[in-house]
């Protein structure tokens, strides 16, 4: 009957093992490709730079041409002493259309076509006309000479929202880098508390088994009834070690679901082993690896170069306002709209003009001090950039003795590991004779467990150094075969409709 019993449960376990799902298999390439593809943090980054490009094209509008059209009607009485009923009056009538363009000089040219119907009671003295059309078709243009002259003060705003889209993308760089060195470590470290977990489960093996052995010379009167104590305390130890070893990993499988933004309860299965073959670094080569491809350092020099054009727009605008101006048009006038345009068309009427215009604000306190304050902002930039250049050797130096101190410790595990197997084996040899007790064979075996999980963490700790230094170099994203036009702002941006 229990051997019936047992075969049930056997293949009942069978059955319900079949039903669950197969663990999905990740290899480090599937694990990064699905942390830039569905990552919630990148996609939150994403949306930065996607602002910033709908920031520029609005920027960019200041270049669209202005449509301007306009129409109005006047009428007013006024006293006269000339006329019998001591009043006259007028209506004024006006169609008005134009277009404005800014040019880059910052110059605005505006051509305009201006139509209007006068009506009075009284003869007009210059036109010798009571209702007359009058129409003009001329351009006026007017250019800054000093105060906001050139290209620069004109597309500030648009080399602005261009520099700041750049330093976005910077940023999202480096989540990106950061996210790609987190989706290794992770995955590294799913693979250590898996392979301590199998540590845990040989070790309470072994455990049970000294127990089984100990009672059973309890039992023959070999060895006192305390050993039977030691070697319960030995089992329950180690079952307490591996319920914290499967809690462990149940954790850290979570955490890769959701770092990869896979189904909830998914189940993983990593397939690459961390390296133990030698990585040659050169410092001086890595620092200056480093310095050329950091996102933090682009950005900031991003942000360098918008304060330089800054200050260079603000010291312009300390300068005097002086602003010339022209127009050119011909004119028109009739008792009937096509005998106005009749006359606008002949090109008999011209009428043109230009000037100058002089303001400057005494004391000019309030450019003179937004020069000053860009100044200060250049000189903090720069030693920002200084700092951050002297953080990041910092970064790869410390990176570097990582990768050599944990090589090292590679080879210390490996030794340590073999030391613990072979006491392992020289005690379980006393036991047998006598000389040494469950304790002594129990502690030996957790040195042997603790040697194990020592040479993991090694492998492990040797693999994220390496992690740490592409980080610090910012070649992570090259050496996982990783590029930004996987996430693609301006596809983001034209998406929105």
């Amino acid at each position: 009957m229990k051997m019936i019993l047992a075969l049930c449960m056997v293949f009942s376990f069978g059955a319900v093992a079949c039903l669950q799902a197969e663990p999905v298999r990740l290899t480090m390439a599937d694990a990064v490709k699905m942390a830039v593809e569905k990552n919630l943090d990148l996609k939150v980054e994403l949306y930065n730079p996607a602002q910033q490009e709908a920031e520029y094209q609005k920027s960019r509008g200041i270049y669209n041409p202005t449509l301007n059209l306009q129409a109005n009607y006047n009428e007013t009485t006024s006293y006269s002493t000339t006329q019998a009923a001591g009043k006259y009056w007028n209506q004024n009538t006006q169609f008005n259309a134009g277009v404005s363009q800014l040019l880059p000089t910052g110059a605005t040219a505006t051509l305009g076509f201006n139509n209007s119907y006068l009506s009075s009671d009284v003869t007009s003295t210059s036109s010798g006309l009571s209702s007359y059309w009058q129409s003009n078709l001329g351009v006026t243009f007017s250019q800054p000479l000093l105060k906001n002259f050139g290209r620069e003060p004109t597309e500030l705003t648009i080399d602005t929202a261009r520099l700041t889209k750049d330093a976005s993308l910077e940023k999202l760089s480096a989540k990106l880098i950061s996210v790609v060195a987190q989706v290794r470590t992770e995955y590294y470290k799913l693979y250590s508390l898996r392979e301590e977990l199998e540590v845990r489960k040989v070790s309470l093996d072994l455990a049970r088994r000294v127990l089984s052995e100990t009672q059973a010379r309890v039992k023959a009167g070999v060895m006192p009834a305390m050993e039977t104590l030691n070697a319960e305390f030995g089992v329950s130890s180690r079952e307490k070690e591996l319920i914290d070893a499967e809690r462990a990993l149940q954790d850290q499988v979570d955490l890769l679901v959701q770092l990869l933004q896979l189904p909830q309860g998914e189940r993983i299965a990593v397939v690459e082993v961390p390296s133990k073959v030698r990585y040659e670094v050169s410092e001086q080569s890595e620092i200056k690896r480093a310095l050329a491809n950091r996102p933090e350092l682009k950005e900031l020099k991003r942000n360098l170069e918008l304060l330089e054009l800054q200050t260079r727009v603000s010291g312009n605008r300390t300068r005097p306002d002086l602003v010339f101006s022209a127009s050119a048009a011909t004119v028109g006038l009739g008792d009937t709209y096509p005998r106005d345009m009749d006359r606008l068309s002949s090109g008999n009427y011209p009428a043109w003009g230009m000037g100058l215009t002089f303001s400057y604000p005494l004391g000019n306190r309030a450019a003179e001090n937004e020069y000053r304050k860009n100044r200060l902002k250049l000189d903090q930039s720069a030693l920002q950039i200084r700092n951050q250049e002297e953080l990041i050797a910092n970064d790869v130096r410390s990176a570097v003795r990582a990768i050599e101190a944990n090589y090292k410790q590679l080879e210390v595990a490996d030794r340590g590991r073999a030391f613990a197997e072979e006491r392992l084996r020289a005690f379980a040899r006393k036991a047998e004779v006598g000389l040494a007790t469950t304790k002594d064979v129990l502690d030996v075996e957790n040195d042997l467990a603790t040697a194990k999980n020592n040479q993991i963490k090694a492998q492990v700790a040797y693999a994220n150094a390496i992690t740490q230094l592409w980080k610090a170099t910012g070649e992570i994203l090259a050496k996982e075969q990783v590029r930004l036009v996987t996430l693609d702002p301006d596809a983001l941006y034209k998406s929105v409709n």
